[in-house]
Protein backbone atom coordinates (compact mmCIF):
# COMPACT_ATOMS: atom_id res chain seq x y z
CA UNK A 1 0.00 0.00 0.00
CA UNK A 2 1.09 3.44 -0.71
CA UNK A 3 1.58 6.29 2.09
CA UNK A 4 1.79 9.90 1.89
CA UNK A 5 3.51 11.86 4.86
CA UNK A 6 2.25 15.12 5.66
CA UNK A 7 4.15 17.23 8.41
CA UNK A 8 5.61 20.94 8.61
CA UNK A 9 8.70 19.74 10.54
CA UNK A 10 11.39 18.52 8.88
CA UNK A 11 12.61 16.15 11.86
CA UNK A 12 9.59 14.22 11.70
CA UNK A 13 9.48 13.39 8.29
CA UNK A 14 12.93 12.49 8.64
CA UNK A 15 12.17 10.32 12.18
CA UNK A 16 9.64 8.60 9.92
CA UNK A 17 11.16 8.24 6.60
CA UNK A 18 14.66 7.22 7.55
CA UNK A 19 13.60 4.98 11.05
CA UNK A 20 10.95 3.52 9.96
CA UNK A 21 11.69 -0.37 7.66
CA UNK A 22 9.72 0.73 4.82
CA UNK A 23 11.21 -2.21 2.89
CA UNK A 24 10.32 -4.95 5.10
CA UNK A 25 6.71 -4.31 5.13
CA UNK A 26 4.05 -4.01 2.53
CA UNK A 27 3.84 -0.46 2.45
CA UNK A 28 5.75 2.04 0.42
CA UNK A 29 6.44 6.13 1.21
CA UNK A 30 5.77 7.71 -2.33
CA UNK A 31 6.20 11.09 -0.90
CA UNK A 32 5.91 14.12 1.26
CA UNK A 33 5.17 17.93 2.14
CA UNK A 34 5.02 20.14 4.92
CA UNK A 35 1.55 21.63 4.84
CA UNK A 36 -2.17 20.24 3.35
CA UNK A 37 -1.89 22.79 0.43
CA UNK A 38 1.30 21.19 -1.04
CA UNK A 39 0.09 18.00 -0.14
CA UNK A 40 -3.24 18.00 -2.19
CA UNK A 41 -2.27 17.85 -5.52
CA UNK A 42 0.50 15.76 -5.09
CA UNK A 43 -1.65 13.32 -3.14
CA UNK A 44 -3.63 13.95 -6.21
CA UNK A 45 -0.53 12.75 -8.28
CA UNK A 46 0.43 9.82 -6.44
CA UNK A 47 -2.63 8.28 -5.77
CA UNK A 48 -1.74 7.51 -1.87
CA UNK A 49 -4.12 4.55 0.11
CA UNK A 50 -3.11 6.05 3.43
CA UNK A 51 -1.96 9.40 4.41
CA UNK A 52 -0.20 10.06 7.42
CA UNK A 53 -0.67 13.83 8.50
CA UNK A 54 -0.32 16.30 11.12
CA UNK A 55 -2.66 18.22 12.62
CA UNK A 56 -1.34 21.62 13.23
CA UNK A 57 0.62 23.03 9.82
CA UNK A 58 0.83 26.57 8.33
CA UNK A 59 -1.34 27.44 5.30
CA UNK A 60 -3.40 24.37 5.01
CA UNK A 61 -3.76 22.53 8.24
CA UNK A 62 -4.58 18.61 9.06
CA UNK A 63 -8.30 19.65 9.49
CA UNK A 64 -8.89 21.02 6.33
CA UNK A 65 -6.71 18.62 4.66
CA UNK A 66 -8.81 15.66 6.01
CA UNK A 67 -12.07 17.39 4.59
CA UNK A 68 -10.72 18.05 1.41
CA UNK A 69 -10.05 14.37 1.32
CA UNK A 70 -13.16 12.95 2.51
CA UNK A 71 -14.97 15.09 -0.20
CA UNK A 72 -12.62 14.71 -3.19
CA UNK A 73 -11.01 10.87 -2.35
CA UNK A 74 -13.00 9.13 0.76
CA UNK A 75 -11.36 5.82 -0.19
CA UNK A 76 -8.07 6.57 1.77
CA UNK A 77 -7.51 5.77 4.89
CA UNK A 78 -6.00 8.72 7.74
CA UNK A 79 -3.75 8.89 10.15
CA UNK A 80 -3.68 11.51 12.16
CA UNK A 81 -0.02 12.93 14.03
CA UNK A 82 -0.76 15.31 17.53
CA UNK A 83 0.82 16.31 20.53
CA UNK A 84 -0.44 15.97 23.58
CA UNK A 85 -1.89 19.16 23.85
CA UNK A 86 -4.08 19.26 20.74
CA UNK A 87 -6.98 16.55 21.64
CA UNK A 88 -9.86 19.17 20.57
CA UNK A 89 -8.14 19.38 17.07
CA UNK A 90 -7.79 15.33 17.20
CA UNK A 91 -11.09 15.10 18.07
CA UNK A 92 -12.38 16.68 14.77
CA UNK A 93 -10.55 14.97 13.05
CA UNK A 94 -11.91 11.95 14.01
CA UNK A 95 -15.55 13.48 13.10
CA UNK A 96 -14.05 13.61 9.48
CA UNK A 97 -13.50 9.85 8.93
CA UNK A 98 -9.95 9.98 10.61
CA UNK A 99 -9.49 5.75 10.96
CA UNK A 100 -6.34 6.43 13.41
CA UNK A 101 -4.54 8.84 15.86
CA UNK A 102 -0.87 9.14 16.83
CA UNK A 103 1.10 10.88 19.58
CA UNK A 104 4.40 12.50 18.79
CA UNK A 105 7.18 11.55 18.99
CA UNK A 106 6.22 8.41 16.94
CA UNK A 107 7.79 5.03 17.47
CA UNK A 108 8.17 2.50 14.82
CA UNK A 109 6.38 -0.43 16.20
CA UNK A 110 3.59 1.77 17.22
CA UNK A 111 3.31 3.03 13.30
CA UNK A 112 3.52 -0.01 12.15
CA UNK A 113 0.55 -1.10 14.23
CA UNK A 114 -2.05 1.93 13.29
CA UNK A 115 -1.09 0.99 8.90
CA UNK A 116 -1.73 -2.46 9.98
CA UNK A 117 -4.99 -1.35 11.28
CA UNK A 118 -5.14 0.74 8.34
CA UNK A 119 -5.04 -1.56 6.09
CA UNK A 120 -7.23 -4.10 7.66
CA UNK A 121 -9.66 -1.61 7.47
CA UNK A 122 -9.39 -0.27 4.31
CA UNK A 123 -9.47 -4.58 2.80
CA UNK A 124 -12.98 -4.36 5.20
CA UNK A 125 -14.19 -1.80 3.67
CA UNK A 126 -13.77 -2.78 0.12
CA UNK A 127 -15.14 -6.12 0.41
CA UNK A 128 -18.40 -4.48 2.39
CA UNK A 129 -18.51 -2.44 -0.66
CA UNK A 130 -18.43 -5.06 -3.17
CA UNK A 131 -21.08 -6.82 -1.34
CA UNK A 132 -23.66 -3.69 -1.01
CA UNK A 133 -22.21 -3.09 -5.25
CA UNK A 134 -23.26 -7.37 -5.28
CA UNK A 135 -26.95 -6.39 -3.26
CA UNK A 136 -27.45 -3.63 -5.24
CA UNK A 137 -27.20 -5.49 -8.16
CA UNK A 138 -29.43 -8.34 -7.43
CA UNK A 139 -32.21 -5.17 -6.32
CA UNK A 140 -31.73 -3.21 -9.85
CA UNK A 141 -34.78 -1.82 -10.56
CA UNK A 142 -36.70 -1.40 -7.78
CA UNK A 143 -38.70 1.75 -7.35
CA UNK A 144 -36.39 3.56 -4.18
CA UNK A 145 -35.01 7.00 -3.39
CA UNK A 146 -31.91 6.75 -5.44
CA UNK A 147 -33.96 5.68 -8.85
CA UNK A 148 -36.32 8.31 -8.23
CA UNK A 149 -32.94 10.68 -7.91
CA UNK A 150 -31.79 9.58 -11.28
CA UNK A 151 -34.64 10.02 -12.60
CA UNK A 152 -35.57 13.35 -12.19
CA UNK A 153 -31.33 14.60 -12.27
CA UNK A 154 -31.97 12.56 -15.75
CA UNK A 155 -34.37 15.39 -16.86
CA UNK A 156 -31.86 17.51 -16.99
CA UNK A 157 -29.87 15.96 -19.83
CA UNK A 158 -33.38 15.64 -22.07
CA UNK A 159 -33.81 17.32 -25.06
CA UNK A 160 -37.64 16.79 -24.67
CA UNK A 161 -37.63 18.68 -21.30
CA UNK A 162 -38.68 22.36 -21.38
CA UNK A 163 -35.99 25.11 -19.92
CA UNK A 164 -38.12 25.51 -17.25
CA UNK A 165 -38.09 22.31 -15.95
CA UNK A 166 -34.60 22.43 -15.25
CA UNK A 167 -35.66 24.90 -12.45
CA UNK A 168 -38.86 22.57 -11.25
CA UNK A 169 -36.29 19.95 -11.32
CA UNK A 170 -33.92 21.44 -8.84
CA UNK A 171 -36.92 21.92 -6.58
CA UNK A 172 -37.95 18.84 -6.21
CA UNK A 173 -34.46 17.24 -5.94
CA UNK A 174 -34.44 19.56 -3.07
CA UNK A 175 -37.87 18.74 -1.83
CA UNK A 176 -36.26 15.27 -1.31
CA UNK A 177 -33.31 15.89 0.95
CA UNK A 178 -31.02 16.77 -2.38
CA UNK A 179 -30.13 20.31 -2.75
CA UNK A 180 -28.47 21.28 -6.25
CA UNK A 181 -29.08 24.81 -6.18
CA UNK A 182 -25.14 26.36 -7.07
CA UNK A 183 -23.91 29.11 -8.86
CA UNK A 184 -22.21 27.00 -11.74
CA UNK A 185 -22.43 23.64 -12.69
CA UNK A 186 -20.54 21.00 -14.96
CA UNK A 187 -21.51 17.69 -16.28
CA UNK A 188 -19.17 14.74 -16.69
CA UNK A 189 -20.11 11.72 -18.68
CA UNK A 190 -18.20 8.40 -18.25
CA UNK A 191 -18.22 5.43 -20.24
CA UNK A 192 -16.83 1.85 -18.62
CA UNK A 193 -17.41 -1.35 -18.66
CA UNK A 194 -18.87 -3.58 -16.68
CA UNK A 195 -21.58 -0.82 -16.80
CA UNK A 196 -23.12 -1.87 -13.72
CA UNK A 197 -20.53 -2.31 -11.16
CA UNK A 198 -18.42 0.67 -12.06
CA UNK A 199 -22.05 2.71 -12.15
CA UNK A 200 -22.69 1.21 -8.26
CA UNK A 201 -18.48 2.54 -7.57
CA UNK A 202 -19.54 6.34 -9.00
CA UNK A 203 -22.64 6.47 -6.84
CA UNK A 204 -20.32 5.74 -4.25
CA UNK A 205 -17.71 7.94 -4.98
CA UNK A 206 -20.36 10.34 -5.28
CA UNK A 207 -22.21 10.06 -2.40
CA UNK A 208 -18.68 10.83 -0.14
CA UNK A 209 -18.64 13.72 -2.26
CA UNK A 210 -20.64 16.53 0.96
CA UNK A 211 -23.48 17.30 -1.62
CA UNK A 212 -20.92 18.40 -4.70
CA UNK A 213 -21.32 15.81 -7.02
CA UNK A 214 -24.29 13.65 -7.52
CA UNK A 215 -24.16 10.72 -10.16
CA UNK A 216 -27.14 9.23 -12.53
CA UNK A 217 -26.97 6.18 -14.49
CA UNK A 218 -26.22 5.81 -18.53
CA UNK A 219 -26.62 3.06 -20.96
CA UNK A 220 -23.11 3.25 -20.88
CA UNK A 221 -22.05 4.12 -17.98
CA UNK A 222 -22.68 7.16 -15.56
CA UNK A 223 -23.35 11.10 -15.50
CA UNK A 224 -22.29 13.57 -12.63
CA UNK A 225 -23.70 16.67 -11.83
CA UNK A 226 -20.58 18.45 -10.88
CA UNK A 227 -21.53 21.75 -8.52
CA UNK A 228 -19.72 24.59 -7.42
CA UNK A 229 -19.02 28.42 -5.92
CA UNK A 230 -17.32 30.01 -9.24
CA UNK A 231 -15.89 28.71 -12.16
CA UNK A 232 -12.85 27.84 -11.57
CA UNK A 233 -14.27 26.13 -8.22
CA UNK A 234 -15.93 24.00 -10.64
CA UNK A 235 -13.59 22.74 -13.47
CA UNK A 236 -11.10 22.34 -10.05
CA UNK A 237 -13.52 19.64 -8.99
CA UNK A 238 -14.47 18.19 -12.30
CA UNK A 239 -11.02 17.51 -13.34
CA UNK A 240 -10.38 16.18 -9.33
CA UNK A 241 -13.52 13.87 -9.41
CA UNK A 242 -12.63 12.51 -13.03
CA UNK A 243 -9.65 12.03 -12.41
CA UNK A 244 -10.42 9.74 -9.16
CA UNK A 245 -12.98 7.75 -10.95
CA UNK A 246 -11.13 6.70 -13.38
CA UNK A 247 -8.42 5.75 -10.90
CA UNK A 248 -10.87 3.59 -9.06
CA UNK A 249 -12.51 2.08 -12.06
CA UNK A 250 -9.48 0.65 -12.76
CA UNK A 251 -8.35 -0.41 -9.08
CA UNK A 252 -11.91 -2.34 -9.58
CA UNK A 253 -10.87 -3.99 -13.09
CA UNK A 254 -12.80 -1.98 -15.27
CA UNK A 255 -11.95 -1.24 -18.67
CA UNK A 256 -12.73 0.61 -21.69
CA UNK A 257 -12.91 3.64 -19.74
CA UNK A 258 -13.40 7.34 -21.51
CA UNK A 259 -14.64 10.23 -20.06
CA UNK A 260 -15.98 14.05 -21.21
CA UNK A 261 -16.22 17.02 -18.91
CA UNK A 262 -18.57 19.48 -20.33
CA UNK A 263 -18.12 23.43 -20.21
CA UNK A 264 -18.91 24.83 -17.16
CA UNK A 265 -22.41 26.89 -17.19
CA UNK A 266 -24.19 28.99 -14.95
CA UNK A 267 -28.16 28.62 -15.60
CA UNK A 268 -29.50 25.32 -14.63
CA UNK A 269 -31.09 25.40 -18.16
CA UNK A 270 -27.90 25.14 -19.30
CA UNK A 271 -27.19 22.23 -17.86
CA UNK A 272 -28.46 20.45 -21.22
CA UNK A 273 -25.89 22.57 -22.98
CA UNK A 274 -22.76 21.01 -20.47
CA UNK A 275 -24.02 17.59 -20.89
CA UNK A 276 -24.23 17.32 -25.21
CA UNK A 277 -20.61 18.80 -24.73
CA UNK A 278 -19.45 16.07 -22.62
CA UNK A 279 -21.03 13.71 -24.70
CA UNK A 280 -19.32 14.99 -27.53
CA UNK A 281 -16.32 15.18 -25.90
CA UNK A 282 -16.42 11.05 -24.97
CA UNK A 283 -17.34 10.36 -28.08
CA UNK A 284 -14.75 11.84 -30.22
CA UNK A 285 -12.71 9.92 -27.53
CA UNK A 286 -13.90 6.52 -28.32
CA UNK A 287 -13.95 6.84 -32.04
CA UNK A 288 -10.16 7.93 -31.88
CA UNK A 289 -10.05 4.93 -29.34
CA UNK A 290 -6.91 6.50 -27.39
CA UNK A 291 -6.17 4.96 -24.55
CA UNK A 292 -3.67 7.56 -23.39
CA UNK A 293 -6.16 9.82 -22.62
CA UNK A 294 -9.00 8.62 -21.04
CA UNK A 295 -10.06 12.13 -20.03
CA UNK A 296 -10.66 15.18 -21.69
CA UNK A 297 -12.39 18.28 -21.20
CA UNK A 298 -14.14 21.21 -23.42
CA UNK A 299 -10.90 23.12 -23.52
CA UNK A 300 -8.58 20.08 -24.72
CA UNK A 301 -11.01 19.16 -27.82
CA UNK A 302 -8.77 21.33 -30.30
CA UNK A 303 -6.33 18.61 -29.68
CA UNK A 304 -8.05 15.61 -30.35
CA UNK A 305 -10.04 17.55 -33.51
CA UNK A 306 -5.96 18.58 -34.99
CA UNK A 307 -5.74 21.84 -33.80
CA UNK A 308 -2.73 22.61 -31.52
CA UNK A 309 -3.89 23.30 -28.23
CA UNK A 310 -2.88 21.07 -25.13
CA UNK A 311 0.35 19.87 -26.86
CA UNK A 312 1.77 23.08 -26.78
CA UNK A 313 0.79 23.84 -22.90
CA UNK A 314 2.23 20.80 -21.95
CA UNK A 315 5.48 21.67 -23.63
CA UNK A 316 5.36 25.30 -21.89
CA UNK A 317 4.74 23.48 -18.88
CA UNK A 318 7.73 21.59 -19.83
CA UNK A 319 10.22 23.96 -20.13
CA UNK A 320 8.81 26.62 -17.32
CA UNK A 321 9.68 23.22 -15.00
CA UNK A 322 13.07 22.50 -16.93
CA UNK A 323 13.97 26.33 -15.89
CA UNK A 324 12.93 26.19 -12.07
CA UNK A 325 13.29 22.22 -10.79
CA UNK A 326 16.17 23.99 -8.94
CA UNK A 327 13.45 25.87 -6.77
CA UNK A 328 12.58 23.60 -4.05
CA UNK A 329 9.25 25.39 -3.58
CA UNK A 330 8.58 24.59 -6.97
CA UNK A 331 5.06 22.90 -6.85
CA UNK A 332 2.46 21.58 -9.52
CA UNK A 333 0.02 24.51 -8.68
CA UNK A 334 3.13 27.05 -9.58
CA UNK A 335 3.33 25.31 -12.79
CA UNK A 336 -0.85 25.05 -13.78
CA UNK A 337 -0.86 28.54 -12.81
CA UNK A 338 1.93 29.60 -15.25
CA UNK A 339 0.15 28.01 -18.02
CA UNK A 340 -2.86 28.87 -16.89
CA UNK A 341 -4.72 25.91 -15.96
CA UNK A 342 -6.83 24.26 -12.41
CA UNK A 343 -4.53 22.52 -10.72
CA UNK A 344 -6.66 19.23 -11.11
CA UNK A 345 -7.06 20.18 -15.28
CA UNK A 346 -3.21 20.71 -14.94
CA UNK A 347 -2.45 17.48 -13.13
CA UNK A 348 -4.80 15.15 -15.59
CA UNK A 349 -4.07 16.24 -18.74
CA UNK A 350 -0.04 16.64 -17.98
CA UNK A 351 -0.21 13.06 -17.21
CA UNK A 352 -1.98 12.17 -20.15
CA UNK A 353 0.05 13.99 -23.02
CA UNK A 354 3.46 13.30 -21.53
CA UNK A 355 2.78 9.65 -19.90
CA UNK A 356 4.47 10.48 -16.51
CA UNK A 357 2.67 12.27 -13.69
CA UNK A 358 3.95 15.98 -12.40
CA UNK A 359 5.99 14.35 -9.73
CA UNK A 360 7.45 11.90 -11.52
CA UNK A 361 8.58 14.60 -13.96
CA UNK A 362 9.76 16.53 -11.86
CA UNK A 363 12.36 13.96 -9.87
CA UNK A 364 12.93 12.95 -13.35
CA UNK A 365 14.82 16.33 -13.80
CA UNK A 366 16.00 16.76 -10.70
CA UNK A 367 17.94 13.18 -10.79
CA UNK A 368 18.99 13.67 -14.01
CA UNK A 369 20.87 16.84 -13.47
CA UNK A 370 21.96 15.26 -10.38
CA UNK A 371 23.63 12.15 -11.87
CA UNK A 372 25.29 14.54 -14.07
CA UNK A 373 26.73 16.53 -10.94
CA UNK A 374 27.80 13.33 -9.32
CA UNK A 375 29.84 12.40 -12.80
CA UNK A 376 31.57 15.75 -13.44
CA UNK A 377 32.17 17.72 -10.36
CA UNK A 378 33.64 16.81 -6.88
CA UNK A 379 30.62 18.74 -5.41
CA UNK A 380 28.92 16.96 -1.90
CA UNK A 381 26.03 15.18 -1.75
CA UNK A 382 24.76 17.84 0.73
CA UNK A 383 25.89 20.64 -1.75
CA UNK A 384 24.09 18.24 -5.38
CA UNK A 385 20.98 17.78 -2.62
CA UNK A 386 20.75 21.65 -2.72
CA UNK A 387 21.43 22.56 -6.29
CA UNK A 388 18.92 20.08 -7.38
CA UNK A 389 15.97 21.51 -5.51
CA UNK A 390 15.96 19.20 -2.47
CA UNK A 391 16.85 21.31 1.15
CA UNK A 392 16.62 17.90 2.85
CA UNK A 393 20.10 16.09 1.84
CA UNK A 394 18.78 12.91 3.42
CA UNK A 395 15.68 13.31 1.62
CA UNK A 396 17.59 13.33 -1.54
CA UNK A 397 19.49 10.49 -1.17
CA UNK A 398 16.18 8.46 -0.37
CA UNK A 399 14.58 9.40 -3.94
CA UNK A 400 18.01 8.79 -5.24
CA UNK A 401 18.04 5.68 -4.09
CA UNK A 402 14.34 4.75 -4.39
CA UNK A 403 14.79 5.69 -8.06
CA UNK A 404 18.05 4.12 -9.19
CA UNK A 405 18.53 1.17 -6.56
CA UNK A 406 22.24 3.08 -6.04
CA UNK A 407 22.70 5.67 -3.20
CA UNK A 408 24.67 8.70 -4.91
CA UNK A 409 28.23 7.76 -3.29
CA UNK A 410 27.64 4.38 -5.03
CA UNK A 411 26.38 5.89 -8.08
CA UNK A 412 29.39 8.32 -7.97
CA UNK A 413 31.81 4.98 -7.18
CA UNK A 414 30.28 3.22 -10.48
Amino acid sequence: MKVFLVDDEVVIREGIRESFPWDETPYTLVGEAPDGEMALPMIRDTNPDIVITDIKMPFMDGIELCRMLRAQMPWIGIIILSGYDEFEYARQCLQLGVMEYLLKPIDSEELRKNLDKVRVRLEEEKKRREHAESLRARMHGQTDGRFLKEKLIGTLYSDEAMKEDAENTLKQLHAMGSPMTASFYAVVDAAFSPVEKGQDLAFNLAEGSGGVVHASGSRTGTRLLILGDSARDTEERAYAFASSLVMELERVGCGKIMVGIGEIVEKPEDILVSFKAARHIRHLLEEKADEESRILGVREMGDKTGDAGTPSVIHDAKLYMSQHFCDPNLMLQNVAKAVNMSNSRFSTVFSQQSGKTFTEYLIYLRLNKAKELLRTTDMKSSEIAHETGYNDAHYFSYIFKKNTGMTPSEYRAQ
